[in-house]
């Protein structure tokens, strides 16, 4: 991802948990689920500023309708503990509230 991409990001981070994050590394994830590709693409891993559950975020976002952008910020917490976890949370949260 370019700079301002990354840049997106960190933003996103800003704005759902509050806190400033530096950028560690991007990670590559393609998840597949019944036979169908979910997500293949790059997720950046962030380390949270003075955040207070969290010392990481994961990050990513796509394309959707004409210039917009979906992005998801998740936290590492709980069962999230790497890339491939947080995408996973991702997708069930999307699905429990209907696809979107």
């Amino acid at each position: 991802m370019d700079e301002a991409g990354n840049e997106a990001l960190r933003e996103a981070i800003k704005h759902t948990h509050g806190v400033e994050a530096t950028l560690l590394e991007s990670v590559p994830v393609k998840e597949v689920f019944q036979g169908h590709v979910v997500w293949d693409g790059e997720v950046q891993v962030f380390e949270m500023v003075d955040h207070p559950t969290a010392k990481r975020a994961f990050a990513w976002s796509y394309a959707t309708e004409g210039t917009r952008r979906r992005f998801y910020t998740v936290l590492a917490a709980g069962p999230v503990t790497d890339a491939v976890t947080a995408v996973r949370a991702a997708i069930a949260s999307d699905a429990r509230r209907g696809g979107r």
